[in-house]
């Protein structure tokens, strides 16, 4: 948490709507970074951790009340590709939470006074693969070899003690069991947030099926979808809200679509801050954005949920 006195996430929710950030990668991108290689915005974890400060500072000043870190695609064996060995990667991932931490400081030194929150994003096992497969799913792996694969940087993230894990664009039900296991006993409460595609997970399983897996688990605090359409949002919510009962957690893409092959987005946005009431409505408790919403985006969803944006 932000200091000492400052509120849980988990309590805060029971009564109040929190503000996500949005798009880490289009935030790096907008200040002339380069995120063309597989680590994509984990890169800068170890290259340019300063400008990773800067991306959350800019949200949290544009009204974000939760800083999600740049931890979606650090994993072991995507940092030893790269050369670096388990000890260092552990460093890495670690530091990001650190970082977002240290933008909080900032924050606060410049007049933001409201509570502000760290979540460690723990990407989906495609996400290590960086071939676009996260929007697919069916990787070929139990769940108990997914558990396997997530737990050893889940206990990382843990040990260096955000408010939340963020579980987030998960692509299929079993990676999700798999992800319900491996937050076992951390210490840390978590969200878990699948990419959908209408009224399915990418790997084609129904929504209420995939939301019921998290609905006894005590770590969760919060179920929903990242990553996907803004058109599919508001089915998601009630769906999320009705099989659980827990708050839910909606950070939609711009409406734009990834080519993975291109390394590129298509289409127009339709991410608009006259969405956000109905989702809230429907049962949404943290909003905010994705891929290709920008801070100027986060501060109108703040101010159409009576956020002070600044404040």
């Amino acid at each position: 948490m932000t200091s000492d006195t400052a509120p849980s996430l988990a309590d805060t929710l029971v009564t109040s709507t929190v503000v996500l950030d949005g798009g880490m990668s289009n935030q790096l991108a907008a200040a002339g970074h380069d995120l063309s290689d597989e680590l994509w915005s984990a890169r800068l974890l170890a290259e340019r951790p300063e400008a990773v400060t800067e991306a959350h500072l800019a949200y949290f000043t544009a009204g974000a009340d939760v800083a999600i870190t740049a931890s979606y695609q650090a994993t072991f064996e995507g940092f030893g590709r790269r050369g670096i060995g388990r000890e260092e990667a552990a460093r890495l991932m670690a530091s990001s939470v650190g970082l977002a931490r240290e933008a909080a400081r900032q924050a606060r030194q410049a007049g933001v006074t409201r509570p502000l929150w760290v979540a460690a994003s723990a990407g989906p096992y495609g996400a290590m693969l960086a071939d676009g497969s996260e929007y697919r799913g069916r990787y070929g792996l139990s769940v108990t070899e997914l558990e396997r694969f997530h737990r050893p940087r889940l206990e990382v993230l843990a040990a260096a003690e955000p408010d939340v894990l963020a579980l987030e664009t998960v692509p299929d039900a079993d990676e999700a069991a798999a992800l319900l296991r491996a937050v076992r006993g951390l210490g840390v409460p978590a969200w878990l947030s699948y990419t959908v595609d209408g009224g399915r997970t990418r790997a084609g399983q129904p929504l209420a099926e995939a939301f019921a897996l998290a609905a006894g688990a005590d770590e969760i605090i919060a179920v929903g979808v990242n990553c996907c359409a803004p058109e599919d949002v508001e089915h998601a919510v009630e769906t999320a809200a009705r099989v659980t009962g827990k708050p839910v957690v909606v950070y939609p893409n711009s409406g734009e679509v990834w080519d993975a092959q291109a390394r590129a987005w298509t289409g127009r946005s339709t991410f608009g801050s006259d969405q956000v009431e109905k989702w809230r409505e429907a049962g949404a408790r943290l909003i905010g954005g994705c891929c290709r919403v920008g801070p100027r985006a986060i501060t109108a969803v703040a101010h159409a949920l009576g956020s002070a944006g600044t404040a």
